[in-house]
């Protein structure tokens, strides 16, 4: 069975109809490979749940603090409705440049994965303060698939493909399907941040196929808000829309 990381961004699960279909669509990768998922949002659920303002890097720590729990009673409600227990794992950037750490959580995500216990990972923001001002989720995610032995990193986004200009500006634009490198060039491109509660953008899903292309592992970076694409790609092997950063 192949093994996948799954990456959701935090506007995708802003509204709790999403969350649910992402919900489903989880269970139904579990039944063909071992799942491991990354999911934003801590800092976007604290400010729904508290009357904490959403500026400063402490009051962005206090806010993960106070979502991060109530993020997850949301996934474990959810799941438990197709029978899946989850295992909550906080990481930051730097638990990767300790091989020993690596291999505990290598260890740790294998466990899981035999037991069926659907592995969520979130950067933990309320003590990782480059987190919180990089805001970078993408590239956890991409170090992830990578140091857990991953075959395919699946980006599931507001941004559903690579294109061959700002979408947003150039009408003519269009989704690049397979991307097998990146350019310095391309790494010039300013990347706005997606909703007022999101961090990411299409220059950190570049970074992030980037060091994959280069580990030889594969990104798959496609809608979140629809999953129809994504679901043909993973379950059906058919490729329909988004885009595949695969090497030569």
């Amino acid at each position: 069975m192949k093994r996948i990381v799954v990456k959701v961004g935090t506007h995708v699960i802003s509204e709790y109809m999403r969350m649910a279909k992402l919900c489903e669509f989880l269970a139904e990768l579990m039944q063909k490979y071992e799942v491991i998922f990354v999911t934003s949002g801590a800092i976007a659920v604290g400010v729904e749940n508290s009357n904490v303002e959403k500026k400063g890097v402490i009051n962005r720590q206090i806010l993960a603090g106070i979502g991060q729990p109530f993020l997850m009673a949301k996934y474990n409600e959810i799941l438990a409705k197709f029978g899946i227990k989850t295992a909550q794992i906080l990481l930051t950037a730097q638990d990767f440049d300790s091989r020993k750490r690596t291999k505990h959580l290598n260890d740790l995500i294998d466990g899981l994965c035999e037991h069926k216990i659907l592995p969520v990972i979130n950067e933990n923001d309320a003590v990782g303060i480059d987190e919180i001002i990089v805001g970078d989720n993408d590239r956890l995610s991409a170090y992830v698939a990578h140091f857990c032995g991953a075959d395919m990193l699946v980006l599931l986004s507001d941004i559903d493909g690579y294109y061959t200009g700002d979408p947003k500006r150039d009408e003519n634009a269009k989704i690049r399907p397979f991307v097998s490198e990146i350019t310095a060039q391309e790494f010039e491109v300013n990347a706005d941040a997606g909703t007022q509660f999101g961090t990411g953008g299409i220059l950190t899903k570049l970074k992030a196929a980037n060091f994959l292309l280069g580990n030889g592992k594969m990104m798959f970076l496609a809608s979140g808000f629809d999953l129809g694409v994504a679901r043909e790609f993973l379950l059906e092997n058919r490729q329909t829309g988004g885009t595949l950063f695969k090497g030569n």
